[in-house]
């Protein structure tokens, strides 16, 4: 057997980040930057009102009271989007909206609450009573205050946000340069697999491994192509593989890597992948190698428990690194709540339940009364993370610290 690092590193050696490509920049949510993101344009792009109101002179309304407001005739309006603003003649007013160009002439602007006129829908006075005076400058956002041209607005390297993508626009790119999202195959392999909501029969299982892996492709911020399941006939499976793997950066497979005597995955392709025994529980049995000079294929156990467990455990790194993510952070601390066995000489990852009770490291207790059996799948929508127990452990104490391992 290897261990769980000997194993990562022998699939990392031979895993690149994808190509950089351009993608719109409303599809590049979750991913990396690739290229430094320098403004095009000014943020603000021009002279803005920050208020409803009235654009004047502040030099007009300087002796505006309550009790004696400035009385100004309204010269023009200037709703959102206008683009020949009303200018602003002495002694006068123009009607200006939020983010509508400040009027020409105009070096302040008085908020409609600071006048006789309502907020809201309504016509256009003829004049305006202003009750408060405004200096110079109040309520104008000016061209440039927040970005200018050539400034930095993104740095590369960044895992984009929401908030990311809206400065990259307002800045004025409509593309951004981005380490892409993998586009991961998806695979059960066996004879007794039946699509979900099938009944099943006598010998015949539903086929949950599809569904599970799909889901974690995407909860991992891939993008799942599921390509169904293949029986037994190493024949089929290699035909299926080959037609896919053109539009695939990653293929998953389940079941079929075991020492069965018709592990398919095994007997199509032991002259391709690297079959290994690696020590952890569940999950011993794996598969790697690179087909076609360039798709990576990890070929897991076929029990869900042992699927799900072999998704975070290697399948997860595979992906950070053809995404050209940052390395994990290292497991957390959690401390178990009830004690269990161990397998012997076997890192163990235990589904759990996270009992967050407020103290500095929370209590763990396992998902299911069976502990980690790999066939324990209808136990997995109770596991919230992997409780994780080195190998030279053979039984965990309640109180016991373990590591955490959360997605």
């Amino acid at each position: 057997m290897i261990t769980v690092e000997e194993y990562h590193r022998s699939m990392l050696d031979r895993v690149a980040p994808l190509p950089v490509r351009r993608v719109p920049v409303g599809e590049a949510h979750g991913l990396r930057l690739a290229e430094d993101v320098h403004a095009a344009l000014a943020v603000p792009p021009f002279d803005n009102s920050a208020m409803d109101g009235f654009g004047v002179r502040a030099a007009d309304v300087a002796a505006a009271t309550a009790d004696r407001p400035v009385l100004l005739p309204v010269g023009g309006d200037v709703p959102a989007g206008t683009t020949e603003p009303s200018a602003v003649m002495p002694g006068t007013a123009v009607r200006v909206m939020t983010g509508a160009p400040v009027p020409p002439g105009a070096d302040a602007v008085v908020p409609v609450e600071l006048t006789d006129q309502p907020p809201g829908a309504a016509g256009l006075p003829t004049h305006v009573a202003v009750r408060e005076p405004v200096a110079a400058g109040r309520h104008i956002r000016r061209r440039g205050e927040d970005v200018r041209p050539g400034d930095l607005v993104v740095q590369a390297g960044t895992v984009l946000q929401a908030t990311h993508l809206s400065a990259a626009t307002a800045a004025g790119h409509g593309t951004l340069s981005v380490h892409p999202r993998p586009r991961v195959g998806v695979l059960a392999t066996g004879d007794e697999l039946v699509p979900p909501g099938v009944e099943p029969g006598p010998g015949r299982s539903p086929d949950s491994n599809s569904v599970l892996l799909a889901a974690l492709v995407r909860e991992a911020g891939a993008t799942p192509v599921p390509l169904g399941t293949v029986g037994d006939d190493p024949a089929d499976l290699r035909d299926v593989v080959a037609a896919a793997l053109a539009d695939l950066d990653l293929l998953v497979t389940s079941g079929g890597v075991s020492v069965g005597t018709k592990d398919v995955v095994k007997a199509a392709f032991s002259d391709r992948l690297d079959f290994v025994t690696v020590a952890m529980q569940p999950g011993k049995p794996q598969g790697f190698g690179v087909l076609a000079d360039r798709v990576p294929v990890l070929a897991l156990p076929g029990n869900p428990v042992s699927v799900m467990v072999s998704f975070h455990v290697h399948v997860a790194p595979v992906l950070r690194r053809l995404a050209d993510l940052p390395a994990r952070p290292p497991l957390e601390t959690a401390r178990a709540g009830v004690g269990w066995r161990c397998p012997p000489r076997r890192r163990q990852y235990l589904p759990v339940v996270v009992e967050d009770d407020g103290a500095a490291v929370p209590s763990v207790r396992p998902a299911s009364s069976g502990g980690s059996g790999s066939h324990l799948v209808a136990s997995l929508a109770l596991a919230e993370a992997l409780a994780v127990v080195p190998e030279d452990v053979d039984a965990v104490a309640p109180g016991d610290e373990v590591g955490l391992l959360r997605w």
